[in-house]
């Protein structure tokens, strides 16, 4: 038993930094201590161990995860200070170099986060867990997340990335990839739908490259096909997919199985083959668009989201003219727009040509106009039909919110007599005033 733990109660507080998988991660330990008879808290409470999950996607994101560490050590400062994630896994020393930090762990070794706790209490001394991440071999199972809410839940079925696109940390951080089991995988989400779950999501680093290591006939079409078939499943969600890996059976799958969402999440990055070279990005504008085609002359009215980094080293106005033509082509419901961030360590720190923030804030601001546009269009078409929304939130006034399997998020007006509850499925008529657009 840890030493923590005869304190009665003992308590754990999470700050998360970056991804969805990151949250995935720190919810499943916020399980592990619940396991271990800890309590939960808010950041604000007082806690007997500090969690910060931290990011490295960016420079940025190194400084908001040393800004927050710094903040946390200060408002607890009797606790037991942990740092994780992919800033810990490329810079330990530089975290063990802030005072007040006990242990730093990376992405590896989280579920031994209690026996390591115990090991500084007793040496007294702060330390550095973290191990050589392209050692990493297996994927790393954490607990089931068990809460009271019973609307979406999330499935990490993969780790790591073998990609190396040339802005990108994240392999450095991740390590190789890495794939579930698919046993423990559909095992993980029965259980979720036996607890009451209508919708799970699938995620991972890189989820589209499932299977790469198993050896056994895996791929991520033949896992969405037996989760698709679970009984009681009513949404399975996929995360973001790279544009080559939607192989024809993974294609069937998302088509013909109706508890795959009509929603995809497919990273463009670049509407310009010379930028998408020098990314690394394994496709041209072509079958992107020859993608995009297939995928809704198969599904008419599916929901394609997406990524574009804009002023990448070396794009010239006529490359970025090329991605905005290609993104009002392509009829996105929705695009993540992000200025290209220098990011020490990848070989686009080091590229000529880097374009100043000016030139990157102009092309942004007319990248999220048309983003906004082709939102509206999209959404624009189902007006006045019927959809199903899962409610996920009620607010104290009774309004509810969710989204529809397509992904557009509705708001629903207090209902008389028995108010909405999370995780209901309402069929109702979209009209626009409870409809919200992004931005």
């Amino acid at each position: 038993m840890s030493t923590l733990q005869q304190k009665n109660p003992a308590s754990v507080c999470f700050v998360t930094l970056g991804c969805k998988v990151n949250q995935t991660e720190s919810e499943a330990l916020g399980q592990l201590f619940r396991n271990n008879g800890y309590h939960v808290v808010s950041s604000t409470e007082k806690a007997d161990v500090v969690v910060v999950n931290t990011c490295t996607v960016t420079n940025t994101g190194d400084a908001k995860s040393r800004q927050t560490i710094r903040r946390m050590v200060k408002a607890h400062p009797d606790a037991f200070v942990v740092v994780m994630g992919c800033y810990a896994q490329t810079a330990p020393g530089e975290i063990l170099e802030i005072e007040g930090v006990d242990l730093v762990l990376g992405t590896q070794d989280r579920g031994k986060i209690l026996e390591l706790i115990d090991q500084v209490k007793q040496d007294q001394q702060p330390k550095s867990s973290v191990r050589a991440i392209w050692d990493a071999k297996t994927f790393e199972e954490l607990p089931l997340i068990e809460e009271e809410s019973r609307t979406r839940a999330t499935l990490k079925i993969q780790e790591g990335c073998n990609q190396f696109c040339t802005y990108c940390i994240i392999p450095y951080a991740r390590g190789p990839v890495r794939s579930r089991i698919p046993e423990n995988a559909v095992t993980e989400a029965e259980k979720l739908v036996a607890a009451g779950y209508k919708e799970i999501v699938l995620t991972g680093i890189h989820t589209g490259s499932y299977g790469e290591d198993l050896g056994e006939d895996w791929d991520l079409a033949r896992l969405v096909k037996v989760l698709a078939q679970i009984k009681g499943l009513h949404r399975l969600r996929l995360s973001s997919i790279e544009p080559m890996e939607f192989i024809p059976e993974l294609i069937d799958v998302i088509i013909n199985y109706p508890a795959v969402c009509p929603h995809l999440h497919i990273p463009l990055q670049c509407g310009s083959d010379a930028i998408l070279t020098r990314m690394k990005r394994p496709y041209t504008v072509k079958a992107f668009k020859e993608l995009m085609q297939r995928l809704t002359s198969l599904q008419p009215g599916i929901a394609i989201t997406t990524d574009v980094i804009v002023g990448f080293p070396g794009e010239t106005e006529q490359n970025f003219q090329e991605t905005l033509e290609t993104v009002r082509s392509c009829g996105f419901s929705g695009i993540h727009v992000f200025p290209y961030s220098k990011r020490e360590g990848t070989p686009a720190a080091k590229y000529p040509e880097q374009i100043p923030n000016k030139i990157k804030e102009v092309r942004v601001k007319a990248l999220l106009e048309v983003a906004r546009k082709s939102q509206e269009d999209y959404v624009r078409r189902f007006i006045g039909q019927r959809v199903e929304v899962l409610i996920e939130r009620v607010s104290p006034e009774g309004v509810a919110a969710g989204h529809t399997g397509n992904y557009i998020q509705v708001h629903l007006p207090p209902r008389e007599g028995k108010p909405w509850e999370g995780g209901e499925l309402v069929e109702c008529v979209l009209e626009k005033n409870h409809v919200r657009l992004n931005g």
